[in-house]
C-alpha cells in the first residue's frame, strides 16, 4: 500500500503496518465524531510516526497514486471532516481469502 504523509512525501507500507494506520485511523474517525481536536492531532502524529519508522520511503521524482493519505496533526476539525470518507483515512483492507 503506498500511504502519503501531506507535505512530505509517500510511503510504501506492508500490510501488518496498514491494519495498524487502519486501527489508529478507527480511533481518529472517533475522535472527530466526538470533536476532540487534542485526541485527533494525537492520533496524526502517531500515523505519521509510523508510517516514517515503518514504511519505505518513495523517491519524490516516483509519481504513484495513494491508496491512503495521512494529513498533518495541526489539521483543523473542519479539515478533517472534509478529508475523511465513511472508511477513514485509511482504506479497510480486503479479508483474506
Amino acid at each position: 500500500m503506498i500511504v502519503r504523509l501531506m507535505g512530505e512525501g509517500q510511503y510504501r507500507v506492508d500490510e501488518s503496518l496498514a491494519e495498524r494506520l487502519n486501527e489508529l485511523d478507527t480511533e481518529a474517525m472517533g475522535a472527530l465524531e466526538r470533536g476532540d481536536q487534542a485526541a485527533l492531532g494525537s492520533l496524526l502524529t502517531r500515523m505519521g510516526d509510523a508510517v516514517r519508522e515503518g514504511g519505505e520511503r518513495l523517491p519524490d521524482e516516483e509519481l504513484t497514486p495513494s491508496e491512503a493519505i495521512v494529513p498533518p496533526p495541526d489539521l483543523s476539525l473542519d479539515e478533517a471532516r472534509a478529508l475523511f470518507t465513511e472508511e477513514g483515512l485509511i482504506p479497510d483492507l480486503p479479508a483474506p481469502a
